[in-house]
């Protein structure tokens, strides 16, 4: 005997069947992700605090996942390059981005004609780690403090050359505000990154930098570097003897500003996605192993979620903006 299935009934089985119709396929993708290997963008050379960061955490993240992260350079223009392939790639989670501070913020105002808005085309997944950054000489200079440093640069303008890993970057920042507040006369010498501009500075080409604890910390405990203050308003846990700019005499606000090595996405990744990326690597940072790494690279580790990172975001923000503005950055 035929069943005959009431109207109402067959009006919700209908509807039912065309929700589930509507659903976006992302829906269902999101459930098996990741299903293939993932690319980790670094808009450096390798070498550097960046690079170096990024591939401690792909390998972790790559055996959380069950799929590989690789690390690819894409170094150029202060960021810039690397940064725009990201903003630019599928939204899918596939394309991640690990940078320093640079090209999501000071290029906004260095730059009229910046191909991305990190604003709106970019979302932090979580802040790695914190970069610690040190005013370092060649052994050749002969000063030994912020001080004598000053005092040489105005006895000998035009004679330093610091160097940076790109326009906009901390080293550049220091220079103009330098320049600008002790009336000295110091060259900037932009470099595609760390790696390349750390050479030159062991070879005399440059005479001093802000660079990364993590990579300079190694040429000053054999002596060809040498030390005078660290960036921020604490000592750095690798360099516990060198003094903050405060504790050397310059409490300016361009002396404390320090910034996350940030893993960010496409602006349009699904939440989902957002989430266990974030879930992942703050669990992955705060692991012994992993944050006995980075507390090892000089850097001091942070492994926040998606929304701490952009609440943290949105904040150093507008500081980092009006710190260009305020030093006369320009672009070379």
């Amino acid at each position: 005997m035929k069943q005959t299935i009431p109207p109402r009934r067959r009006w919700v089985m209908r509807a039912a069947c065309a929700a589930v119709a509507l659903l976006p396929l992302a829906t269902f993708a999101q459930g098996s992700y990741p299903s293939k290997p993932i690319r980790m963008v670094v808009p450096y050379p390798a070498g550097g605090l960046t690079d170096t960061v990024a591939r401690q955490l792909a390998e972790g993240l790559g055996k959380r996942l069950g799929q590989p992260v690789v690390v690819e350079n894409r170094g150029g223009a202060g960021g810039i390059i690397g940064t725009d392939f990201v903003a630019k790639s599928p939204a899918d989670g596939y394309t991640l981005l690990m940078t320093i501070p640079g090209p999501i913020t000071a290029n906004i105002a260095l730059y009229k004609k910046l191909p991305y808005d990190p604003r709106t085309e970019l979302r932090p997944i979580s802040d790695v780690a914190m970069a610690r950054t040190v005013l370092t000489v060649n052994s050749a200079v002969p000063v030994k403090t912020v001080t004598e440093l000053i005092a040489y640069a105005k006895k000998e303008p035009g004679k330093l050359r610091m160097g940076s890993w790109g326009p906009g970057t901390q080293p550049h920042t220091i220079q103009a505000y330098m320049d600008k507040t002790y009336g000295v006369d110091i060259l900037h010498v932009p470099y595609r990154g760390e790696g390349p501009m750390v050479t030159d500075l062991l070879a005399g080409q440059v005479n001093l930098t802000i660079g990364s604890v993590t990579t300079l910390r190694q040429y000053i405990a054999v002596g060809k570097l040498r030390p005078l203050a660290v960036a921020g308003t604490t000592r750095a846990k690798a360099l516990p003897d060198v003094p903050t700019f405060t504790e050397a005499g310059y409490s300016d606000a361009a002396y404390k500003i320090v910034g996350p090595t940030t893993l960010l996405a496409p602006a349009k990744t699904p939440d989902a996605i957002i989430e266990r990326l974030g879930r992942e690597v703050s669990a992955l940072v705060k692991s012994p192993e992993l944050s006995a790494k980075i507390d090892e690279l000089g850097a001091e580790p942070i492994g926040n979620t998606p929304a701490e990172a952009e609440r943290a975001y949105k904040a150093y923000l507008p500081v980092v903006l009006k710190l260009t503005a305020d030093t006369g950055v320009t672009l070379d």
